[in-house]
């Protein structure tokens, strides 16, 4: 039998180490829950994938005023990645692909050369719950050299291989909302952290003072970092890579896209043009009494 001194030393020990299994587990779990000011410290790889709600709880369009996604409507971008000249046309189709038991919008993203040579195509599938989150279902990725098909990676699929559904633009994002866009393990896991709602962003399109202000991260490149400013009632303005690469892309034009009404928005065009008639006819009205 070990001394009295010896017994001594290991209840102690046993008892540290109770302590500290009993504070563990009171600690909050990686993807739970927690107050706000501690997600925003958060690194990417903590965020757990979203709950997902059921096929009921989504609307039949999604009018997300971040994310607004009519058929019909062609965003075209322009920009450069590692030096070279690149464009982007995304084109939300009137095409739906029911995933989960939920029809999601099929969204075509087509990136060229400078020469119009085809570099990658990808079909997106997008969906909005009654909340107002756009949920992303997943993806149907294709890089292409000379025209020819060298890769898929990237692809996944809501409820195939464990994929689970992500949440790309939240209904009501705050600064310090953290959340997962894609939740397909090893293959896609890009995640999102809102900085702002009033960041201040110029495009060929217009500039803006009250964008949303995202930093996106993947645990797959941890060495990555890109930020995304998203405009009211127009959508995604501007991408800059902000760590480990120089890839940007910026709004030049809008195609068929919902007027602002559509989306909730108060037309500001339309009342600067009634301010500056009103102003017009009091100044002919002062001069008339003149």
């Amino acid at each position: 039998m070990a001394p009295a001194s010896t017994r001594s030393v290991v209840l102690i020990a046993a008892l540290i180490i109770s302590l500290f299994a009993s504070s563990a587990s009171a600690a909050p779990a990686i993807g739970l829950a927690m107050p706000r000011h501690a997600r925003a410290s958060l690194p990417a790889l903590a965020v757990g994938c979203p709950p997902f709600p059921g096929a009921t709880a989504f609307v039949n369009r999604i009018d997300n005023r971040y994310f607004p996604l009519f058929p019909g409507t062609t965003y075209v971008y322009k920009g450069a990645e590692d030096g070279e000249v690149q464009g982007t046309v995304v084109e939300v189709t009137t095409e739906t692909k029911t995933i989960l038991g939920v029809p999601a919008v099929v969204v075509r993203d087509t990136v060229t050369d400078r020469k119009g040579g085809l570099i990658e195509q990808t079909l997106d599938w997008f969906a909005q719950d009654q909340a107002g989150n756009v949920w992303y279902l997943g993806e149907d990725s294709k890089e292409y050299e000379n025209g020819v098909v060298v890769s898929t990676a990237g692809s996944w699929e809501a409820g195939v291989n464990g994929a689970q559904p992500g949440i790309v633009m939240e209904g009501n994002p705050q600064p310090g909302d953290a959340y997962s866009q894609e939740c397909a393990p090893g293959e896609a896991e890009d995640q999102a952290a809102v900085l702002k709602r009033n960041a201040s962003v110029k495009t060929p399109f217009a500039s803006f003072g009250h964008a949303l202000l995202t930093n996106e991260t993947t645990p797959l490149e941890p060495g990555t970092a890109e930020n995304k400013f998203y405009a009211q009632c127009v959508g995604l303005v501007r991408s800059v890579d902000v760590k480990g690469g120089n890839a940007e892309s910026s709004l030049v034009a809008v195609k068929n896209g919902p007027s602002r009404a559509e989306l909730g928005c108060k037309d500001k065009k339309n009342k600067n043009k009634n301010n500056h008639k009103n102003n017009h006819k009091k100044q002919q009205k002062k001069h008339h009494h003149r």
